[in-house]
């Protein structure tokens, strides 16, 4: 059977977020640090793509993803794992309560996320007597949402390309 163009197309940007999301696993870069500030780029894409198009992601790429991050990084098997998992969650939720799609709801809704997140992984680390710094994990939190709408105009290019 003969793909067409559109639908070669349709396929190629629906995968774009899987490949994100093991590109980021597997380079070991989820969070951008740059001089004065970090950026978590798999929490963003993790929760916008959960959000938006929840068929792109399963739970068990997010989870095998975050494994993939532990490994690499050398933290304990399960703490990116969860705290991906507890972002997609809070995602599932909000998904199911928004009415009407636009930046504000979602980069509003993105806190909690953020927090119960930053919660779990830093209780998960604490716990399993792993050092880590709470000052960096707040200011990584306060720059991850300051450019969450950034990175949400590009995933919804990618929506609107893969839609056309």
């Amino acid at each position: 059977m003969a793909l067409n163009i559109g639908e070669a197309k349709y396929r190629f940007f629906s995968i774009i977020p899987l490949l994100l999301l093991f590109f980021i696993s597997l380079n070991g870069n989820s969070t951008v640090n740059i001089t004065f500030f970090s950026v978590n780029i798999h929490y963003i894409l993790v929760y916008f793509w959960v959000l938006r198009r929840p068929q792109s992601l399963g739970y068990g790429y997010i989870f095998l993803s975050g494994v993939i991050s532990d490994v690499i990084l050398g933290y304990p098997m399960g703490a990116n794992a969860l705290s991906l998992l507890v972002v997609a969650s809070v995602a599932a939720y909000v998904r199911v309560l928004t009415v009407r799609i636009t930046l504000i709801n979602d980069w509003i809704s993105f806190i909690p996320a953020l927090l119960f997140s930053n919660f779990i992984y830093f209780s998960t680390l604490y716990l399993l007597n792993y050092e880590i710094d709470p000052l960096y994990l707040l200011s990584n939190s306060v720059f991850t949402f300051i450019f969450y709408p950034l990175l949400w105009l590009l995933f919804s290019l990618i929506l609107q390309a893969e839609k056309t």
